[in-house]
């Protein structure tokens, strides 16, 4: 006779002992850091408008292309905050160490937007009317999470915050800026932190109910698609960043679902009924053909630089 499966109540309460101890560990990794030192205001002037300094224009911006969409994709999803906490308040609740959790993440990830935005508008590297118009668009439309249960989410911020991880320390390795770099390695340490949080959550729930688990995680890798999704534009600016090598499908397969997959022993566990084990197989074939599809997409790229380059020759 199968297991009952643990109610959204029950797991709240089971895992809260985890929460508690993850967020001790947390708090002792985390460093303090301050936006305004990785931003170079000696290089600021003024904008045109209240001030009549000067118009932004095309040329002031040092940063490749791929850098500037990467930096602004980055920054309007960090925007997004607001929405992000309504959504894992609403889940967790805002009492004990789930609260006390919540609202420490939101506070941290309140320091990402805050120096993006500084550092682009000080540098001159975006035209700061479009980028507000864009935030005001990305934020007036908002996010909701398409995951209904509390497992879900929890599996999806574990691929999500390593995947910004790893997107912002490669916008700073092309951005050609040191300064730039120093900052999103800096914003990418904290969402590695955050990450861990979250992978060793799930591990925890994986042991109190791991069928219910595991179909979690299969429905969210099936599914997955970064926050910024729904800003405007976001195919083509998903585009540049993959060609650019910023983040794409073989990123995601190999540096971010592999490994959290492999940290929680997904292919490896016993004790799943048979409604696991079918989740599991679902899962094992869907990576079967992202890798595929993975593959593809390189050799794609590979051969349009190749052009690229005999055509600049």
């Amino acid at each position: 006779m199968s297991k009952r499966p643990l109610s959204q109540t029950e797991l709240l309460h089971e895992l809260e002992p985890v929460v508690a101890s993850e967020l001790d560990r947390h708090l002792k990794m985390a460093k303090d850091w301050f936006p305004h030192e990785y931003v170079p205001w000696s290089e600021g002037r003024d904008y045109d408008g209240v001030l009549g300094g000067d118009a932004w224009s095309p040329e002031d911006s040092k940063l490749p292309e791929a850098a500037k969409v990467s930096l602004i994709v980055n920054l309007l999803t960090e925007d997004n905050l607001p929405s992000y906490h309504y959504e894992i308040a609403t889940t967790f609740g805002r009492d004990g160490a789930w609260g006390t959790w919540v609202h420490r993440w939101t506070a941290e990830e309140d320091r990402h937007s805050m120096v993006l935005r500084d550092y682009l508008t000080v540098t001159r590297a975006v035209d700061p009317v479009a980028l507000e118009r864009a935030r005001m668009t990305h934020m007036s439309n908002g996010f909701a999470t398409p995951y209904a249960t509390m497992l879900q989410q929890i599996a999806y911020v574990s691929f999500q915050e390593l995947a910004t991880r790893i997107a912002h320390r490669n916008t700073g390795r092309v951005a050609g800026d040191p300064i730039c770099e120093q900052m999103m390695a800096r914003i990418a340490a904290d969402e590695n932190l955050h990450m861990l949080f979250y992978r060793n959550l799930l591990g925890a729930a994986f042991d109190l109910d791991p069928d219910q688990t595991m179909r979690a995680i299969t429905d969210v890798v099936t599914t997955f698609q970064m926050p910024g999704t729904g800003i405007e534009g976001f195919s083509r600016k998903a585009m540049i960043i993959a060609h650019e090598g910023i983040y794409d499908l073989r990123l995601h397969l190999d540096d971010v679902l592999r490994p959290v997959l492999r940290q929680w022993s997904v292919f490896d566990r016993g004790g799943l009924s048979a409604e696991g084990e079918k989740a599991r197989e679902e899962l094992a074939a869907f990576l079967d053909k992202l890798e595929v599809t993975a593959s593809r997409f390189v050799e794609r790229r590979e051969a349009r630089r190749a052009a690229q380059a005999a055509k600049s020759a």
